[in-house]
């Protein structure tokens, strides 16, 4: 009967060290991402910069998942570990049910996924054609027999972005912002994708321009059912092209949920602040919303505060946030935030401090 009882026990404690199993619905899956870089100066010798610490998500097939923050928040560094062009310091990714861990899963995963650039003047090479620039993944991946297959491909995906094939002959710097960030699209279709990382793909565009290509990567995702981590400071192009949201603060996950929920009821003080600078077009409605302005400014991602790294400019911190960290939990369905005091309101906190 013990011997019995030993062998449970044991396997009881085999099966709690084995991971999670992976999704099947997720084309994407990131677990305890952690990206640090090494900082030596004068002033500060061998300092790990925590730019990703801890982060975990999963992106299903066809889905849009929204990362928004402030600048040096962590955004384009996820991205960028996620395909492997920085290599992790931690944590794993899972493409398509495979772990990302050398150097032959490192190649079948860019084989199907691509990355979208923030600026469309410097991520292009201005002495390539715009017809090398599109074909430049198909030589790398050697997606062609011919070189006429390659004219008609980098033709067609011209033309699939709005593009003319008469024009794949000229340079960058003869197109305008957008017609460029069109380029940088057509580069990424070209390996046929499964998933593609935008990188703050409209941020230096016109107003004007940047609903033109939201709106093409809406058709484009419907077309060809792609899945898109879509990386942006505003939360409000974040919510109109995604179908969740993950909201960043100093390297963690703060709040992650469907757009409509962390829109319509953020949880996290942070969530809070973000949603209430977004300009409202309507000035009545703009004036009985009230702005929450956060005090302070973001701490150094070289020294972040103990504890909970938001309490410095958090109106409802105590005591305890500066000991523990908060985990990331889901308080409602399918809604997960790191903060102790939750249930706690800002105005709630107002009127606590009054009293």
């Amino acid at each position: 009967m013990p011997e019995e009882i030993l062998n449970q026990n044991q396997a009881e404690q085999v099966a709690a060290e084995q991971p999670p199993a992976l999704d099947p619905d997720s084309l994407l899956e990131v677990r305890n991402l952690k990206q640090y870089f090494s900082i030596s100066t004068s002033f500060l010798k061998n300092t790990d910069l925590k730019a990703v610490d801890d982060v975990s998500f999963k992106i299903k097939r066809g889905e849009t998942l929204g990362l928004v923050g402030e600048s040096g928040c962590g955004k384009t560094t996820v991205g960028r570990s996620i395909l492997h062009l920085y290599k992790p310091t931690g944590g794993e990714v899972y493409f398509r049910g495979e772990k990302i861990d050398s150097k032959e899963s490192i190649t079948r995963m860019r084989q199907k996924s691509a990355m979208v650039f923030q600026d469309p003047y410097s991520s292009l090479n201005p002495r390539m054609t715009v017809g090398d620039i599109i074909g430049e993944p198909l030589d790398v991946h050697h997606l062609y027999k011919d070189y006429e297959e390659r004219k008609n491909k980098i033709h067609e995906l011209m033309s699939i972005v709005g593009l003319s094939s008469e024009h794949s002959s000229r340079y960058v710097h003869e197109f305008s912002g957008g017609q460029r960030q069109r380029i940088g699209i057509a580069r990424a279709l070209a390996v046929d994708p499964d998933f593609i990382v935008c990188d703050e793909p409209v941020s230096a565009l016109d107003v004007s321009i940047q609903a033109q290509i939201i709106n093409m990567f809406e058709d484009l995702q419907k077309k060809f059912g792609l899945t898109y981590l879509f990386i942006a400071h505003d939360i409000h192009i974040v919510e109109h092209i995604s179908n969740r949201i993950a909201v960043m603060y100093l390297g963690k996950i703060v709040e992650i949920a469907d757009a409509m929920e962390v829109t319509g009821n953020p949880l996290h003080p942070y969530s809070e602040s973000l949603l209430s600078a977004v300009p409202v077009a309507d000035p009545i409605k703009a004036r009985a919303l009230k702005r929450i302005i956060l005090e302070g400014d973001v701490p150094s991602p070289l020294r972040v505060p103990s504890g909970c790294a938001f309490r410095t400019r958090c109106p409802r911190a105590t005591a305890e946030c500066a000991l523990t960290t908060p985990p990331l939990e889901e308080i409602l369905p399918n809604h997960f935030v790191a903060c102790l005091h939750v249930h706690l309101k800002s105005e709630d906190q107002e009127k606590a401090q009054k009293n």
